[in-house]
């Protein structure tokens, strides 16, 4: 399963380096808008401690772990919608990912040009939001009109369609996202075919990239959670922080990244990016299950809510027509016994069926 995030926000606000850092790959970074033209991908590994567990269980010689893709796109302005900057060309890199993560600028640094010379986070969020919405409106003008044509001719389904593409319409023209509308699940399959920019999840990553310059102390995770009746920044955020979102201190995700384990021991640091892969992780709605043995021991990404035929075709697509059953047990209690003998003896191995609904965690042997 190949899921992709789109990292995305106004120039300047700590894209690139994040991507940098994420991958652990070199990017074109400047202080200038535009600097990233091409969208850069970079597959990540997602940390899950159970993965080498189990390896280790096994004394598997090769451990293959879940990865996620991240897409560096180049800075979005206002008027992207109407081709402002390199507009169109973001919007269309941005259609084809399948969730955002919004890279918002909450820290100040006079170096460090600012594209509307101001430090406005809830602002910078409005102006992304609002080009989002301001092409979806175009997408969802252009299919109403079109279905209001097919629709004179009958038929229910057509009918349908144009409704729920009014609906969002409706939503649109009063400044609010695709994905906030209260779809219900026919309405939401009717939207698939538009590729709406504002249906997709969204992860919010303020970037408080502490650091010193001119003698001034920047802005640092503690301006954000102090008292908001005296601290613009911390103002600013309350209208943020119910946002899905990951706080982050990217110029010292960077420094960390070349640090040796020894020195950022001595020096009491830790870094927090696992934390935002995990969370973009979780933001595609994924999970993982895992199959272990002396060959291998690998992490299986599937949707949640899958069943047991549906997870199989992550190993092969054959697995879902020709699935027979599973056998399930989870990964601690696999662990805590110590063998797959004993688990059997004890009646912690299940036979599952086609409508066993996987877990995150499960070890599973498939029967096909």
């Amino acid at each position: 399963m190949s899921l992709s995030i789109g990292i995305v926000g106004l120039p300047n606000v700590g894209k690139s380096t994040l991507f940098k850092v994420l991958t652990k790959k070199q990017v074109d970074i400047a202080n200038y808008p535009f600097c990233t033209i091409d969208p850069s991908v970079g597959v990540v590994e997602v940390p899950d401690e159970r993965l080498h567990k189990l390896a280790e269980f096994s004394k598997s010689k090769k451990v293959v772990p879940a990865v996620i893709e991240f897409v560096d796109i180049a800075g979005l302005v206002k008027g992207a919608s109407e081709g402002e900057g390199l507009g169109n060309k973001f919007l269309a890199n941005i259609r084809e990912v399948d969730a955002i993560a919004e890279v918002v600028r909450v820290f100040s640094n006079d170096k460090i040009i600012h594209v509307h010379n101001k430090i406005d986070p809830s602002g910078d969020v409005g102006v992304v939001e609002a080009e989002l919405i301001l092409a979806d409106l175009e997408t969802v003008s252009k299919r109403v009109g079109a279905l209001e044509k097919e629709s004179k001719s009958g038929g229910k389904e057509i009918i349908k369609k144009l409704e729920t593409v009014k609906k969002v319409k409706t939503a649109l023209e009063q400044g609010k996202l695709a994905k906030d509308c209260l779809l219900e699940k026919d309405e939401a399959e009717n939207l698939k075919e538009l590729h709406l920019l504002t249906l997709k999840p969204i992860l919010y990553i303020y970037n408080v990239s502490g650091d010193e310059s001119d003698g001034k102390i920047i802005f640092s995770v503690s301006d954000i959670t102090g008292d908001s009746s005296k601290n613009h920044f911390a103002a600013a955020f309350e209208e943020l922080k119910n946002k899905n979102h990951v706080i982050l201190d990217i110029k010292t995700e960077e420094d960390l990244m070349e640090m040796s384990e020894a020195d950022k021991k001595e020096l009491g640091l830790r870094s927090n990016i696992n934390k935002l892969i995990i969370e973009s992780y979780k933001l595609l709605g994924l999970m993982n299950y895992f199959t272990t043995g002396e060959d291998e021991t690998r992490a299986w990404t599937i949707k949640k809510n899958s069943t047991a035929p549906e997870a199989g075709t992550a190993i092969h697509t054959d697995f879902k027509d020709k699935f027979i059953r599973a056998e399930v047990i989870n990964w601690q209690e696999l662990l805590s016994v110590g063998s797959y003998a004993k688990a059997r003896e004890r009646g912690l191995v299940r036979t599952e069926g086609k409508e066993y609904v996987v877990k995150d965690g499960d070890v599973i042997e498939f029967r096909i």
